[in-house]
């Protein structure tokens, strides 16, 4: 059952083949199994999932309850706010946190009748590239589990790579969808920035932060969009359009399709055997009648130091509520409100949470802010002006998601320059608000998963996720499994 897509396990729950409650069984059989190995999941709801199963075959015997997601298995990313279960981001200081209302995704989700399987291990607060700041231990890359599956949402990754779960929800601030998308051959996808709502996701970056759904497909993904999706009047950054039906165009043909390629992208620090793979799917395309243009992001090299930047003076803001005070850790015993604080954050924080703080209050402090802060929000409006003037040119934008296949764990802890620099071409899509998506296209000669990013215009998910879609109609590279968990 776990070789089955999103789509497949739905069809097959709706016409009888299998129950809701025979579904779950499988992927939570699969998880006592292979967790252990991996540490996709921090928590695993197992007899609320068999609850849910139950009164959800019953509603579908009932006439009562149909549509995309009902029936359907899913994991949520541990900084999704879900109901009555322990929501840590990972991190010692939410690690007894048990929510007490939904997020808004895992509400939609939740009523159009998933199943919700667990909640996924991720790098602290979001806040890394290998999912091994993780207070709960790092997660490991079925692939090859001396390997990171690469982050923040890199247990997510690890769960549709082992196909212990048939979608999850990840995040992706400046690359934490698709980076681990690409290192574990899965299909991943950061909408436009607004496209979802950010009501009950546990902030890092609040003018970066996107939920996005991670599975094995472009049309899992699609049918996922087609329920998160839309307006939520208590987010202030969700976007009031129309949300179309993701599915409808994901047979449309790809003739004529103009497809830019950054000259920036594919110059030094892209390692050859990703180029290699990289360069050879860019030529299916163009066979199948794409048209294939060279572009420019100019100020794309600056992206990197911009991010980090903007992100660790947002993530300062954001986690300046963690104080020991109101909710999450409180050392024991202090002597004074001053030693709460510090000891409470000392105590909670890892080492990565607590470096992206100390940056961003450093660039948001008196007579840094417009030295750092504000020039860095100013080069992040010029990258932005480098998309809009590629896409007067192209369609869409194509190339790496990384620069190497995934890394040993431990290979990059001590470098924190190196790590911040697998987000590379990540990062720029982040600035802008744009959407990117990362999808399989072949192996490295390490033997490794490399996955393409795909960038799309504002608001044009559709188009990215049919150009996907098309992709994998003619190729199987998305269907792989890991040997040791096929």
């Amino acid at each position: 059952m776990h070789t089955l897509s999103l789509k497949e396990l739905r069809d097959g729950i709706h016409s009888g083949q299998f129950s809701v409650m025979e579904a779950t069984d499988a992927y939570l059989n699969r998880i006592g199994r292979f967790n252990p190995e991996l540490n996709a999941y921090i928590t695993v709801t197992a007899e609320t999932a068999q609850a849910q199963a139950v009164a959800i075959d019953n509603r579908i015997r009932q006439g009562e309850l149909s549509g995309a997601m009902a029936g359907v298995p899913y994991a949520l990313k541990d900084l999704f706010c879900s109901q009555d279960v322990r929501t840590t981001c990972a991190s010692n200081m939410l690690s007894n946190f048990i929510a007490p209302y939904d997020a808004h995704v895992a509400a939609k989700l939740k009523a159009a009748g998933g199943v919700l399987l667990g909640k996924n291990n991720m790098d602290e607060f979001a806040m890394g590239s290998s999912n091994e700041t993780s207070a709960f231990g790092n997660v490991r890359n079925p692939w090859d589990t001396d390997k990171v599956p690469g982050g923040s949402s890199g247990g997510g990754a690890a769960t549709i790579a082992a196909r212990l779960a048939p979608m999850t929800l990840g995040t992706d601030t400046g690359g934490s969808i698709r980076q681990p998308a690409s290192f574990c051959n899965i299909t991943g996808i950061k909408p436009t920035y607004g496209r979802i709502s950010r009501y009950g996701m546990i902030a890092f970056a609040s003018s970066l932060d996107q939920c996005g759904p991670m599975a094995a497909s472009a049309e899992d993904c699609a049918i996922t969009l087609n329920v998160i999706s839309g307006l939520d009047e208590r987010d202030s950054t969700s976007v009031d359009r129309a949300v179309p039906d993701y599915t409808a165009t994901l047979n449309d043909s790809i003739t004529g399709l103009r497809i830019g390629l950054p000259k920036e992208f594919f110059a030094e620090g892209l390692n050859p055997q990703v180029a290699e793979v990289i360069e050879k799917a860019v030529k299916e395309f163009e066979a199948k009648g794409a048209i294939i243009k060279e572009v420019t992001l100019p100020n794309s090299h600056l992206a990197v130091p911009v991010y980090y930047v903007v992100a660790p003076a947002e993530c300062s803001s954001n986690l300046a509520r963690f104080d020991g005070v109101r909710f999450g850790h409180r050392c024991s015993n202090p002597q004074d409100l001053k030693d709460l604080y510090e000891r409470s954050r000392w105590e909670g924080f890892g080492a990565e949470v607590k470096r992206r703080i100390m940056i961003g209050t450093y660039a948001l402090s008196s007579g840094y802010y417009d030295a750092y802060y504000l020039k860095a929000q100013k080069i992040r409006r010029l990258i932005q002006q480098d998309f809009v003037e590629a896409f007067n040119e192209v369609d869409v934008i194509m190339g790496p998601s990384c620069p190497t296949t995934a890394f040993g764990i431990g290979a990059k802890t001590d470098d924190p320059i190196s790590m911040y620099l697998e987000d590379l071409y990540t990062i720029p899509v982040s600035l802008a608000g744009l959407p990117g998506m990362t999808f399989p296209v072949g192996f490295a000669a390490d033997g490794l998963p490399v996955g393409i990013q795909l960038v799309g215009n504002y608001f044009e998910e559709a188009r990215m996720l049919n150009i996907a879609h098309q992709y994998q109609q003619w190729t199987g590279w998305h269907k792989q499994l890991p040997t040791a968990f096929a």
